[in-house]
């Protein structure tokens, strides 16, 4: 059953969606049989997590690697997480790629992990 909201209020919950500052951040996919670990970033932190799920699960992820180990390991030995998330900054000028790409890298360098592969 649907809930029917007047103009006005789905009008503000429109605008509440639109001002809502996006989760963007680093992930991780962390294959714990192997210790292997493939590090992402993304202005959709927790999209592109299920996306990679959904993609594994449909044995279509661009890095065949990951893909390779997905079927040989299985589902039930990765984990997914989020190891850092971008703060909103008060200035309009701020340039939030460029902050993830310098999260990315200090997180490859702290985990010695790949990248989960393409723009994410």
């Amino acid at each position: 059953m649907a809930i029917s909201l007047s103009s006005s209020a789905r009008s503000e919950r429109i605008r509440e969606y639109k001002d809502t500052f996006p989760s963007m951040g680093i992930y991780a996919v962390r294959n714990t049989a192997t210790g292997r670990v493939w590090l992402g970033k993304s202005q959709n932190v927790e999209g592109a997590l299920n996306r990679i799920r959904f993609e594994l699960k449909m044995r279509g992820h661009r890095n065949a690697a990951l893909t390779n180990e997905w079927l040989h390991y299985g589902a039930e030995s990765f984990t997914f997480e989020v190891l850092d998330r971008v703060k909103k900054r008060d200035d309009p000028t701020f340039d939030y790629e460029a902050e993830l790409q310098g999260l990315l890298s200090l997180w490859q360098a702290e985990l010695h992990a790949a990248s989960t592969g393409g723009a994410v």
